[in-house]
């Protein structure tokens, strides 16, 4: 099981994660409470095992910008916040050139919905194996207009088929509400290739509880088949 620690703003707690076994620490270069810069990110990097990855989290539709955050920060991933932008990941799968790992997001809309957000899911999937462009796909609650960090899960039970069912060579990862309480059953319904959390494990935004952050990593370890 993949775990990927997001939201961190500290050197302390990018530190913890990684010493308590996360296989990836997020940084958030959109706005967000979590929000940081790539400066602040660079002093952090360095310190880090060389196995955890770096990944960073960008709404931007700006491929040379995002380059440039990832080169100063030095990120290992980018994980595509925004819809999915076929442009974006074309020009970034080029400048990389397989160096640094592309995770597109998708969101499962909690509510209102207008058609079934597995269906609306299963063919944005499908569009992106057939791009090739990027092997993870993070699936995250989108609520409103928050499309992240709001600590509401979506239906796993509705999403188990379209988990079931992705493409060989797509990794999916299950975000939005996971916590310790939770993961373990989240994992039960969803068999994802891995999960991702953040406000599930904070005592404020942007600072990371060490005992919620060590229950998490112990229930995900616990869990996975």
């Amino acid at each position: 099981m993949w775990i990927k620690i997001c939201g961190n703003t500290n050197l302390e707690d990018a530190k913890l994660a990684a010493q308590l076994g996360a296989d990836a620490v997020g940084f958030v270069f959109t706005a967000s409470p979590r929000q940081i810069t790539a400066a602040q990110v660079a002093a952090i990097t360095p310190h880090l095992p060389a196995r955890v990855e770096r990944v960073g989290v960008f709404h931007s539709s700006d491929a040379r910008q995002i380059a440039a955050i990832v080169h100063e920060a030095g990120l290992t991933a980018v994980q595509l916040h925004g819809a999915l932008d076929q442009s974006l990941v074309s020009k970034l799968a080029e400048k990389f050139k397989g160096s640094v790992c592309i995770i597109q997001t998708l969101h499962w809309t909690v509510a209102p919905a207008t058609e079934s957000p597995a269906a609306q899911l299963a063919s944005q999937i499908e569009r992106i194996a057939r791009l090739g462009f990027a092997d993870r796909i993070l699936i995250d609650s989108k609520v409103g207009a928050a499309t992240g960090g709001t600590g509401v899960a979506f239906d796993w039970t509705a999403a188990r088929g379209l988990f079931a069912s992705a493409p060989s060579g797509l990794h999916l990862i299950a975000a939005g509400g996971l916590n310790p309480q939770n993961v373990a059953h989240a994992i039960a319904q969803l068999s994802p290739w891995g999960v991702d959390v953040s406000s599930g494990i904070e005592s404020s935004p942007g600072r990371k509880d060490p005992a919620l952050l060590a229950r998490f990593i112990q229930s995900a370890r616990a869990a996975t088949p």
